[in-house]
């Protein structure tokens, strides 16, 4: 589907444990997918780590599934778990494919719309209505009808009565790929989880170096590293080389393309320069790099050497 609709599509991350299953990007929109059958299963530790990637990657979060163990997601109806936009399989298609946005999202107590304030007014005062007399009409509190106009959401029925009333559409769409921040949960990005002993040293040399970097919890990368201008932000890993360690990398160069980020797998030992486009290199050699730059110009020639020979 995403990519009937134009996305550039990675790998699918097919490692345990697993925060998101592919990346896709088309042109500036990049997403961070979960696919899951019963949302339920989505946990709050994979939220916040899609979350904290989503900050970090310059992408949104989402997950796209079909049921609760209550009941199926409607369609046109965007929920939130964990700070994370849902929609089902219906919904994504007509928002990727046919580009109609969902109009509607799930809170606690129901489903609402954003209200228009702005054109609500106008319709009001266009009909020379008093804020009490539209009140009246909806069964609210004038209160109430003054805070539609300030901005506040209105339930799904409210919306419909609104829009029979005044004989015009008053909604607007719920914008999931800016994150919907006007109706998710308002919460910081989680804090980073602590980093692995393991990888104590290398994250010491990015740090040196004018990295700002991000320990991860469930990606096939162990970090994200930062710079300042973001051109040079970074995927890297840090294992021995093993048959699992070669297909992280793979993943890694595939979610790379997708988010414009390097992507550099540290090892013991390494008897080639890459791995798909993921730079390979030695602890020992990682310990002596002393600027971003060396490292940059270093990830470049190695997987610059592999392109090659990928060609001939």
């Amino acid at each position: 589907m995403l990519s009937d609709a134009g996305f550039l599509v990675s790998e699918r991350c097919a490692i345990r444990p697993k925060s998101f299953d592919v990346a896709a990007r088309r042109g500036k929109d990049v997403l961070l997918v979960k696919i899951l059958g019963n949302i339920d299963s989505f946990d709050a530790q994979t939220g916040a780590e899609m979350r904290r990637l989503g900050t970090y990657l310059g992408a949104t979060p989402l997950v796209i599934g079909l049921r609760t163990r209550d009941e199926e997601l409607k369609p046109g109806v965007t929920y939130f778990r964990h700070g994370v936009p849902v929609l089902s399989p219906d919904t994504a298609m007509d928002l990727f494919v046919e580009e109609v946005p969902p109009l509607i999202y799930a809170a606690p107590g129901g489903l609402y719309v954003n209200i228009d304030s702005e054109v609500l007014e106008d319709a009001r005062e266009d009909r020379d209505w008093s804020l009490g007399r539209l009140a009246n009409e909806l069964g609210v509190s004038r209160r109430t009808v003054s805070k539609y106009e300030d901005g506040m959401d209105a339930s799904v029925e409210v919306a419909t009565q609104l829009e029979e009333l005044f004989e015009a559409p008053l909604t607007s769409p719920v914008e999931v790929l800016d994150g919907a921040e006007e109706v998710r949960e308002d919460e910081p990005t989680p804090e980073d989880p602590a980093v692995d002993p393991e990888d104590e040293p290398i994250v010491a040399v990015l740090t040196r170096v004018g990295f700002d970097v991000h320990p991860t919890d469930r990606a096939p990368f162990k970090t994200v590293s930062e710079d300042e201008n973001r051109e040079g932000d970074m995927l890297t890993g840090h294992s021995e080389l093993t048959k699992t360690a070669e297909k992280r990398a793979r993943i890694m160069s595939s979610v790379g393309r997708v988010t414009r980020t390097r992507s550099v797998y540290v090892v013991d030992s390494a008897s080639r320069d890459a791995v798909e486009g993921t730079a390979l290199i030695e602890e020992a050699e990682m310990e002596e790099i002393d600027a971003a730059d060396e490292l940059r110009d270093l990830i470049l020639e190695r997987t610059d050497v592999e392109d090659e020979r990928t060609t001939a």
